[in-house]
């Protein structure tokens, strides 16, 4: 957070030298508007080419080694797994149901024993965990 901060703050520095340079030169007569003009356009083209490379840069620190050991010491059945999956995408118990063909009610025996299985209250507090432990 304070390396955006800092970021964001050095180009808005960058950006105001900029604009007081372009004013001192404008009128001293030294250079055309339309130049300045240019610059500016320049400045704020490799700006946004920058933040977009940033913002689709995938986040590395993530690693998508899924922990199968875990998942057996647990005792999660692959049944469970594919409901506890489904419950990390956000969908209801109704919704995953019709997913995998099961009945509402199937699906909930299923979060309940997620629920033990993972020491959760909640479904939120499962998906947590769950990825803690590295199993989604």
């Amino acid at each position: 957070m304070k390396k955006t901060i800092l970021i964001f703050g050095m180009l808005i520095l960058a950006l105001l030298l900029l604009f007081q340079f372009s004013k001192y030169a404008v009128i001293s007569g030294s250079l055309k508007v339309e130049l300045i003009v240019a610059v500016i356009a320049i400045v704020f083209f490799f700006i946004g080419v920058f933040i977009n490379k940033k913002s689709l840069k995938p986040n590395q620190t993530e690693s998508a080694e899924i922990n199968h050991n875990k998942i057996k010491d647990l005792e999660i059945s692959s049944r469970e797994y594919e409901v506890l999956l489904h419950i990390s995408e956000g969908l209801s118990n109704k919704e995953i149901g019709e997913k995998l063909f099961l009945s509402e009610s199937t699906i909930k025996t299923h979060v309940s024993n997620l629920f033990l299985k993972l020491n959760a209250k909640r479904r939120t507090q499962a998906v947590q965990i769950a990825k803690a432990c590295k199993i989604i």
